[in-house]
């Protein structure tokens, strides 16, 4: 079984972050820099929020949304993580269920990554690819054309 670790193994664990007193204008900055749609925020070295691309849009319509402000008055705080053992489809559930696009990947009380929801499906069909793959050699075509009925 494919787990959020081995995702994360193919894919890299670093997890790009900012300081909770960083100006928007400075993690939009960042997040395009390393072409991501989410940053991880900080304090002390933990994490404390995360605020992605979606926030973005929804924060920009606000009155007093200002791009000079700190991004820990505009993120989500409400962390959802997954443990490191969770298969994909525990990952799809968590991802259509809430509606998230990134969870933070945990493993012995520590963030050890974080995935995306295209992550996880692409992860999922690369999966499927190799299980009908496997399938299709099971069952092949040549032996259905060189199956005879004996002759009597």
């Amino acid at each position: 079984m494919y787990t959020a670790e081995d995702v994360l193994k193919e894919k890299g664990n670093e997890i790009i972050s900012t300081s909770s007193g960083t100006k928007i204008k400075d993690a939009v900055k960042k997040m395009v820099e390393n072409k991501i749609g989410a940053i991880l925020v900080e304090e002390n070295n933990n994490i404390i929020g995360i605020w992605t691309e979606r926030d973005f849009l929804r924060n920009s319509l606000q009155d007093s949304f200002d791009l000079n402000d700190t991004i820990d008055k505009y993120m989500t705080r409400n962390i959802t993580s997954a443990q490191h053992n969770s298969s994909l489809y525990s990952l799809l559930d968590i991802f259509l269920g809430k509606r998230f696009r990134h969870i933070l990947i945990k493993k012995d009380e520590e963030y050890i990554g974080v995935l995306s929801m295209g992550d996880v499906i692409k992860a999922n069909l690369n999966e499927k690819t190799k299980e009908l793959k496997a399938l299709n050699a099971i069952v092949s075509w040549e032996y259905y054309e060189n199956w005879r009925f004996p002759k009597k």
